[in-house]
């Protein structure tokens, strides 16, 4: 059965989340919309959870001598502007208000330049394991929010290899749209 709303917008912060400032971001055009939610995954090292690596790297706070993989990935600023982990719990690192760097060159339904006007949201995982009912859950119920908050969200949810095909791959196989989708359905309807 679906809990009661735990997140709530106000001016471009996501109320109920844990706010950790990421200095990856800058301003969205003027007069620009958010019209467009995009799914990622991320572990670092890849296919490995905890230990905050991805809180250190989208804050550039990341040692770069910890693991060979970070190596591979010195000097990148990257963010998004939310970041669920395994246990559901939802990290803010740039406002809604302003553009995360978390697309890349990306296009959606002709329209390039998703950090314009998208919101990015990574689960911590890979494309070669399952995510967790708690992510679900708690991307369910982030959805919403943001769905009620920015309207044009409501017909626009994308995967990052739906907006950057042959580039990315992620949220990958494992990433269960239908359940996210059933489990969105019944949340806003109950």
């Amino acid at each position: 059965m679906p809990r009661e709303a735990n997140f709530r917008v106000c001016e471009g912060q996501l109320l109920g989340a844990r706010q950790v400032p990421s200095p990856n971001y800058n301003q969205r055009p003027e007069q620009t919309e958010i019209q467009l939610l995009v799914v990622h995954n991320i572990s670092l090292p890849p296919s490995q959870f905890g230990g905050g690596y991805i809180e250190q790297f989208f804050q550039n706070q990341l040692d770069w001598s910890v693991h060979p993989y970070f190596q591979t990935i010195e000097g990148m600023q990257v963010s998004a502007h939310l970041l669920i982990l395994r246990s559901g719990e939802v990290l803010q690192f740039v406002n809604f208000n302003d553009r995360a760097w978390h697309a890349g060159r990306s296009s959606y339904l002709g329209k390039k330049e998703c950090n314009d006007y998208s919101i990015g949201i990574e689960l911590e995982g890979s494309d070669d394991l399952a995510f967790t009912a708690d992510q679900y859950q708690a991307l369910t119920e982030v959805t919403a929010c943001l769905q009620e908050a920015y309207p044009k969200l409501q017909q626009h949810l994308a995967g990052h290899s739906d907006i950057a095909p042959g580039r990315k791959t992620d949220p990958g196989p494992f990433f269960d749209w239908a359940l996210f989708r059933k489990q969105l359905h019944h949340f806003k309807n109950k």
